[in-house]
């Protein structure tokens, strides 16, 4: 139970939130101001919203620890898979609540760096060039390939099938996150979605410096999701491996179909 555990909370620490190792703290967020079309009328204040798609995961009746005592199972069974030495990547205290607080952000604008499951990784981000021509080095995307490799190397129906044991743990996270009654499984494939529509460059993107930390350039970049911009940072190799292993992964995730959701 412990190894199956383990590859679970390592696929979702490495499959969804890997590129959060190297989250910069943004400043002020730039925000177009919305575009108002000429001559278009308003719509209706009756229309119904579009029904939700939800996911649903089978019941287990597998014994779990107490989420509140899950930490020391957890740490022993990603140690016992891959030795003692991971536990200086990961945040001893809370560890599926960072979980589960990480992927709900990574659509967002946003992310606390103090609910993050990792610890910080040592090294320096990689630029080259100065002043107005300061872009992101290729070389720094070689910091991720030890961990997109590790990712590629788990079989997503095996995730598939441990996800499915310990789905309460996750759900219950959840819920106690303030999303009573709402589901994970759903979120989650809502934000591998999100992932998989991170967008390629053709080139490594202009950065600047405006106080300690870097940001990119271009207004337009600055103002995607966290996970997007993450996704960028990785290098386009490394982006379209992960996006291939989340595909995978998304379809275990949905075998069951898409069902109407449950009403609240």
């Amino acid at each position: 139970m412990k190894r199956v555990l383990g590859w679970l909370l390592l696929l979702i620490l490495l499959g969804v939130a890997i590129a959060v190792f190297y989250v910069w703290r943004q400043g002020p967020t730039y925000r177009p101001p919305p575009e108002a079309p000429a001559d278009v009328p308003p719509p209706p204040a009756a229309t119904a919203p579009p029904p939700e798609t939800h996911y649903p995961v089978p019941e287990t009746d597998a014994p779990l620890p107490p989420l509140a005592r899950s930490d020391g199972p957890v740490l022993a069974a990603l140690s016992e898979v891959f030795g003692n030495g991971v536990r200086r990547f990961l945040q001893p205290q809370e560890v599926a609540r960072r979980i589960v607080v990480t992927i709900d952000n990574l659509p967002r604008q946003n992310m606390s760096g103090q609910l993050q499951p990792h610890k910080p990784v040592t090294g320096r981000l990689r630029t080259q060039g100065q002043g107005e021509d300061l872009r992101l080095d290729d070389a720094n995307y070689e910091r991720y390939r030890p961990y997109v490799k590790l990712m590629e190397s788990v079989d997503a129906a095996t995730f598939a099938a441990a996800y499915q044991k310990f789905y309460p743990l996750f759900q219950q996270t959840y819920r106690e996150l303030g999303y009573p009654k709402q589901h994970f499984n759903d979120r989650l494939v809502t934000v591998i979605d999100h992932l998989l529509k991170a967008p390629s460059l053709d080139e490594a993107p202009e950065l600047e410096q405006p106080h300690v930390f870097y940001k990119f350039a271009d207004p337009e970049l600055e103002s995607l999701s966290v996970g997007h911009k993450l996704m960028i940072r990785m290098g386009n190799a490394n982006a379209e491996r992960v996006k291939a292993k989340l595909r995978e992964i998304r379809t275990e995730l949905t075998k069951n179909g898409p069902q109407p959701a449950p009403r609240k």
